[in-house]
């Protein structure tokens, strides 16, 4: 990470902490759409044929995903220490009691003698996506780049969801130590190993379903994750079956109903049009990180305009040391995409709020404490 960009953000925190909310929002974006280089956009796989979509409706997406390789070796923190090298665009997999996960990852370049832990973000797609998809249309490899945040893709499989949804209405997905939780925690630990991350800067954030199975990493790994994004997803313990599952997409989950011992700092990004994912559930996810954090002080509300002018309110709660811990972007009349993104993925909105940008500089301003 240059110097430039960490101390902007360092002003931007400083501006956050003091109230100044709009001229935070306007410096982070600044330092990262001004001086990044564009990453190759990736591409984008086929949408899957199935009988039920528990996310989104199907968008055809044209090419099919190249085949998976077996992960290869990687070097030593040592040795990517030595020298510089350029940024990666990887793609593996990992196998973890008898279940085998493809996914990409993202690596910002590194210039040479740098040795320095790097921090991570975990992307979880939502239904008919996959891994390329879900980078093209976030865009975060290429704000990651200017920071030098890792990003990792896991991709869902057909075989695990046909319709390649993270299966967050099922209760033994909702749970530390089983099934898709236990098999992304893990996966998590091998990338922080191979590559040296930092471990008190790891995030994870999703879309829609991706955006439910991050909300439940954050209540059962609160260990693992410093901070969580949820855009147009759903509270954990929104659902235990399918039925639940299509009620609380339809209306909102009933009050109470998330689950866990505790939740990270969380930011939270959802259209008041969205008729796939009620806006109630956003709302939800708010009201459990705020019950589950030690919130002090009155709410701060600034509305705004997006470059397309979509309007937006933004909600941030703060913690005893003054850090936004809870940030609720209401994204008025926009549906079930990710806010800001680009039509190079599918369920995007471009021009709008930069949903990308905003819960990197969310996240960054995080770093979890060390355990006594």
């Amino acid at each position: 990470m240059n110097h430039l960009f960490n101390d902007m953000l360092g002003e931007a925190t400083r501006l956050t902490r003091s109230g100044n909310l709009q001229a935070a929002t306007d410096l982070i974006q600044r330092a990262l759409r001004g001086e990044n280089a564009p990453v190759p956009s990736p591409t984008r796989p086929a949408s899957a044929d199935a009988d039920m979509v528990i996310d989104v409706q199907a968008r055809v997406i044209d090419d099919a995903p190249a085949a998976v390789p077996q992960t290869e070796a990687h070097p030593t923190t040592a040795e990517r220490a030595a020298a510089s090298s350029p940024e990666q665009w990887l793609r593996s997999s990992y196998a973890h009691k008898g279940r085998q996960l493809a996914y990409r990852l993202y690596v910002p370049p590194t210039a040479a003698g740098t040795s320095e832990p790097r921090p991570l973000i975990v992307m979880l797609h939502g239904c008919t996506q996959g891994a390329d998809d879900f980078a093209a249309g976030t865009r975060m490899n290429a704000l990651a780049r200017e920071a030098g945040v890792l990003v990792l893709y896991p991709e869902q499989t057909q075989h695990a969801n046909a319709q390649k949804c993270w299966n967050w209405f099922k209760t033994q997905h909702q749970q530390r130590g089983r099934g898709e939780p236990d098999l992304l925690a893990s996966l998590t630990r091998h990338i922080m190993a191979e590559h040296g991350v930092d471990a008190s800067r790891v995030y994870i954030a999703g879309l829609s379903a991706g955006g439910a199975m991050a909300d439940i990493m954050g209540r059962t790994y609160p260990d693992l994750f410093t901070a969580l994004g949820v855009h147009s997803g759903l509270a954990a313990g929104a659902a235990s079956d399918l039925p639940s599952a299509l009620g609380a997409m339809r209306a909102g989950a009933p009050a109470g109903t998330a689950s866990g011992p505790a939740v990270r700092p969380t930011i939270v990004f959802h259209g008041d049009a969205d008729t796939t994912v009620h806006a109630a559930n956003g709302a939800a996810v708010v009201q459990a990180a705020h019950g589950a954090q030690q919130i002090t002080g009155a709410a701060q509300i600034t509305q705004g305009h997006a470059p397309n002018h979509q309007r937006f309110t933004r909600t941030v709660y703060t913690a005893a040391d003054g850090s936004a811990t809870i940030e609720h972007w209401q994204l008025h009349g926009t549906s079930h995409a990710w806010s800001g993104g680009s039509p190079a993925g599918s369920y995007t909105a471009p021009g709008g709020v930069d949903a990308s940008a905003e819960m990197l500089r969310f996240f960054l301003s995080h770093r979890r404490a060390p355990a006594h």
